[in-house]
């Protein structure tokens, strides 16, 4: 008799039942336990992030000179395009809250509206921040990387603006260098040669006085240091090769860690935002089907809402230490 008991409260305990913490149901409390697993995660990552930021903040490199691109248009819009990736996330977040309230009061329309207008804003979040890594990883200014795996960029010394490669470096009449396993030198694909060599970087720079070079030490103004032409010169002569765009390996903007928790960190996000526009879809389309209309409630919109603010509520995080701070 005991054990028959023992055994019926057991299974009222994990088929829900009347025993509910917080008066969530199971399937709610299962996904705040997973957010709260996940917050975790995210916080150890940004933590790490913020150590490495502080050991090394004499020379990382600053978001406002790095985020600088708007797509179809050329300039430097420092920021803007981040902010307009931020507002849409966070409208998102806005119409998936109205799409819990509307399933709350049973009008399967509204919430079909809503998850529809969560879907886009997540979709043009994903787009963007596909097009932000595509734009990071090409680069468009270019510089060269010391034996000492330090960044030179180049500026005008007339107006204080960034320099390309381009805008100085010159063409000699020399074949490039194959590299080449079987050459006796370290290895690169045809297609990851940069557009210039050393030699025509270096030669650009002697023949255009107004160019100095910046290096990635910042200054108690906030600023990154620039060098005059002697020193440019001299610091020139330490340069490997030509760094164009950011990878796991080389990085033109500064620091390479700074590019690897990039990668890592906004990939990570990026991952949990193209899940979340996918549980939508499918979300979307069972309300579409009436399937929570039968059911006679629509937690599941709830449940995967609640997944969505965790995914907006991090980007809030993420864009504080990256483009902010």
């Amino acid at each position: 008799m005991d054990s028959t008991v023992t055994t019926g409260v057991e299974e009222g305990v994990w088929s829900g039942g009347d025993n509910r913490p917080l008066g969530a149901s199971y399937g709610k409390m299962m996904m705040w336990f997973f957010i709260l697993s996940d917050a975790l995660t995210f916080s150890g990552f940004l933590a790490a992030y913020g150590f490495s930021r502080f050991k090394f903040i004499e020379t990382w490199p600053i978001a406002d000179e790095v985020f600088t691109h708007v797509p179809f248009f050329h300039g430097n819009y420092p920021m803007y395009y981040v902010a307009f990736m931020t507002f849409v996330l966070i409208m998102s977040s806005v119409t998936m809250v109205l799409a819990v309230d509307a399933g709350h009061k049973m009008k399967k329309n509204s919430v079909i509206w809503y998850m529809f207008l969560t879907i886009i804003g997540g979709a043009i979040f994903v787009g963007s921040q596909a097009w932000e890594w595509a734009t990071f990883i090409r680069g468009d200014y270019g510089a060269v990387e010391t034996k000492g795996g330090r960044i030179l960029q180049f500026v005008n010394a007339d107006t204080g603006e960034r320099a390309a490669l381009a805008d100085f470096a010159v063409t000699l009449p020399e074949e490039r260098a194959i590299h080449e396993r079987k050459n006796g030198v370290w290895f690169y694909k045809e297609g990851s040669l940069p557009t210039y060599s050393v030699n025509e970087v270096l030669e650009g720079f002697k023949a255009n006085s107004n160019i100095v070079i910046r290096t990635e030490t910042i200054n108690e103004a906030g600023e990154k240091e620039v060098l005059s032409r002697q020193e440019s010169l001299a610091k020139l002569q330490n340069a490997t090769q030509v760094v164009e765009g950011a990878n796991l390996i080389h990085n033109e903007y500064g620091s390479r860690l700074f590019a690897d928790f990039f990668f890592f960190i906004t990939g990570f996000h990026g991952f949990h935002v193209f899940s979340g526009v996918m549980f939508n879809l499918i979300i979307f389309f069972n309300v579409a089907l009436g399937t929570y209309e039968k059911r006679g409630h629509y937690e599941m919109v709830e449940k995967v809402g609640l997944y969505w603010h965790f995914v907006d509520l991090v980007w809030v995080f993420v864009f504080t230490f990256f483009y902010l701070v």
